[in-house]
């Protein structure tokens, strides 16, 4: 068992990969996996790099060798005699920096590197430099920073609107703004309250970014330029971040499978869009299968409860709460007859959920702008749509199940079946109680999905990004109003769809049943089962809803059309999350090496050559040892 070593005995130790020969001892070999998994590995291995001698600390010359051989240096020289190396190494050269101290002294040194080249190019000394010097600068000394969209507009960016040459204030703005952009990010999720969507003005960002004193007015004025440059319309959007945003890389969630139907968006026709539909309704009817199953008893529970009529000198109430109905069920009928009924429940529920989630989708899809955005009469229209749909499909087969739920109540030595169920009801009355389910699932979904839709933003990380457990929760906490509101038209469709037993109230229709009830039961009636109807419908459509979005990440099929929101994950390039190695050969701290040397580079701007082994890899004669081009 190797003995504990301290962070600075594992440095030390992983310095040793200095020496002339190329090779490492075990116990090097060990140290270093410690580094790798070191809460400050990133600064930790830079440090490293710098203190070649193993001692703890490093001298100037230590640090002057290094930096002299990154490719930073090759481009635009840093004079190791100014300002900067008096400051930190002292005014004879001699102070030794601790890793503590190295770690602000990495930052510092970018920025005089900046402020010494911005200097040389400013010969006049006017405080101005030339657009393709500014270019020159950013590109050699901060191209750490630079994302494509910037390298590529850093001429027609530099200096403002209408201004050729950078002032050195706007030069250090600019520099500001980069290494902030999480800030700014920060910013932009909370004046939006996490709607990435929501495009922001100059004026609401300024008022936003009052609150952190790191962002000037300048920085705001180069930003929207930038954005401007993608863009006319005088809005900032988070896509216009991410286009800024350093190093970023989007991690895709897990999937089974993935295919693109199509090339480009362009090349959606009406083919691709029935495919997509058949695509969503069949894992919309797996996600209502596994929802229904999940809540099937409680929504005995309700239909039972519901079905109870409290007019007690006609007949003895059954159940006194909830609670109650659900202890008899198991103690009369075993804890099968919680499941009374399921199967027609789930032939049914999944073309219902399947029906719903597409409809819902494809109407969303049509109403949907440029910039991802539906409006709020939109959601609304299409959640509507969706649960009107449902019900030509759904009708025959909730009478039919619930028709089965209360079968358990009357002691019979005649077994109800489906079948019988069904011939007793005939076409006509398989859609007895109709106008109630429209009454009843019309509003539901038109709650339900938007409320849910606003739910997912509020839920998603500061990555944009919704992990299982919120889509859960945001799917579950959209169902409480939804599923409470439309309560009593549940219960005169219920009323309406149950069989009348000898002595009960019948109803010619849904005025009738909805006078009936007000007048001998009181307005409390319309509520029966309130609790019990939350208690499924919320966790229901919040299995429902999470199942049916984890499907479609895992089996991702591209048409061309819009994806859930919060699917993927946005992170830096440095984090360790998006480098983590596959390789089964890579474990422990080596699990996370690629993603300690990418953020070396991304974050500190340590670009130095790169060599290849003198080892051919097996299976790749065709790679030749040697040095690699810098």
């Amino acid at each position: 068992m190797p003995r504990k070593i301290t962070a600075r005995r594992q440095c030390a130790c992983w310095a040793a990969l200095w020496i002339p020969d190329g090779f490492i001892s075990f116990a090097e070999f060990q140290a270093f996996e410690a580094v790798l998994c070191l809460p400050d590995a990133l600064y930790m291995t830079a440090f490293s790099l710098f203190d070649t001698n193993g001692s703890g600390f490093i001298t100037l010359d230590e640090f002057e060798r290094v930096i002299r051989l990154t490719t930073l240096q090759r481009h635009v020289p840093f004079d190791f005699a100014g300002d900067f190396v008096t400051l930190n190494f002292g005014k004879d050269k001699k102070r030794l920096v601790s890793y503590e101290e190295f770690t602000e002294i990495l930052h510092a040194f970018h920025e005089a590197h900046a402020v010494q080249a911005f200097k040389q190019f400013d010969k006049q000394g006017t405080g101005y430099i030339r657009a393709m010097d500014f270019h020159d600068i950013m590109t050699n000394v901060k191209s750490h920073l630079l994302t494509a969209f910037v390298r590529d507009n850093l001429v027609a960016v530099a200096g403002g609107k209408g201004s050729t040459r950078v002032s050195f204030p706007y030069f250090m703005a600019f520099n500001n703004l980069l290494n902030n952009m999480e800030l700014i990010k920060r910013i932009f999720t909370t004046v939006t309250r996490n709607n990435l969507k929501t495009p922001l003005t100059k004026e609401e960002f300024l008022t936003g970014s009052q609150v952190w004193s790191q962002v000037t007015p300048l920085e705001v004025d180069i930003l929207f330029h930038i954005a401007s440059l993608r863009h006319q319309t005088g809005k900032l959007t988070f896509e216009d971040l991410e286009m800024i945003t350093p190093e970023r890389v989007t991690i895709p969630s897990y999937h089974i499978t993935e295919f693109k139907a199509v090339s480009d968006p362009s090349e959606r026709g009406f083919f691709i869009q029935i495919l997509e539909s058949a695509y969503r309704f069949t894992l919309g009817s797996v996600a209502g299968a596994v929802g229904a199953t999940a809540v099937y008893p409680i929504d005995l529970v309700k239909t039972r409860m519901q079905n109870q009529r409290s007019r007690a000198h006609l007949e003895e109430l059954l159940y006194k709460n909830s609670i109650d109905c659900f202890k008899k069920v198991v103690r009369y009928e075993g804890i099968l007859g919680l499941y009374r009924g399921l199967l027609p429940q789930l032939v049914g529920v999944a073309p219902e959920k399947a029906i719903k989630l597409t409809m819902n989708d494809f109407i969303r899809d049509k109403i949907v702008d440029e910039t991802g955005l539906i409006p709020l009469w939109g959601e609304i229209l299409a959640g509507g749509t969706a649960g009107a749909s449902q019900v030509v499909f759904t009708n025959p087969l909730e009478i039919v199940k619930i028709r089965l739920q209360v079968s358990g109540e009357v002691a019979s030595t005649q077994k109800i079946r489906a079948g019988s169920v069904m011939r007793e009801l005939g076409f006509r009355g398989l859609y007895k109680g109709a106008r109630a389910c429209f009454l009843r699932d019309i509003p539901f979904s038109a709650i339900y999905f938007p409320t849910y839709a606003h739910a997912k933003v509020w839920f998603q990380d500061e990555h944009g990004h919704n992990s299982m457990l919120s889509l859960l929760g945001a799917a579950a906490l959209a169902g409480i109003p939804a599923a409470s509101l439309v309560t009593p038209a549940d219960v005169i469709k219920t009323r309406l769809q149950v069989a009348a037993r000898k002595g009960q109230t019948t109803y010619s229709g849904l005025l009738d049943c909805a006078r009936k009830i007000w007048a001998e039961e009181g307005g409390r009636a319309f509520w029966k089962g309130a609790g019990a109807r939350v208690l499924r419908s919320s966790p229901q459509f919040g299995v429902t809803l999470m199942t049916y979005e984890m499907l479609q990440r895992l089996f991702k099929v591209d048409f061309g059309g819009t994806r859930p929101t919060g699917e993927d994950l946005k992170v830096p390039m440095q984090s360790q999350y998006v480098y983590r190695s596959t390789n089964p050969d890579h474990i422990g701290g080596y699990n996370l090496a690629l993603a300690t040397f990418a953020g070396v580079e991304s974050k500190f701007g340590l670009f130095l050559p790169r060599f290849r082994t003198e080892i051919v890899p097996v299976g790749n004669p065709n790679l030749k040892p040697g040095v690699a081009p810098a």
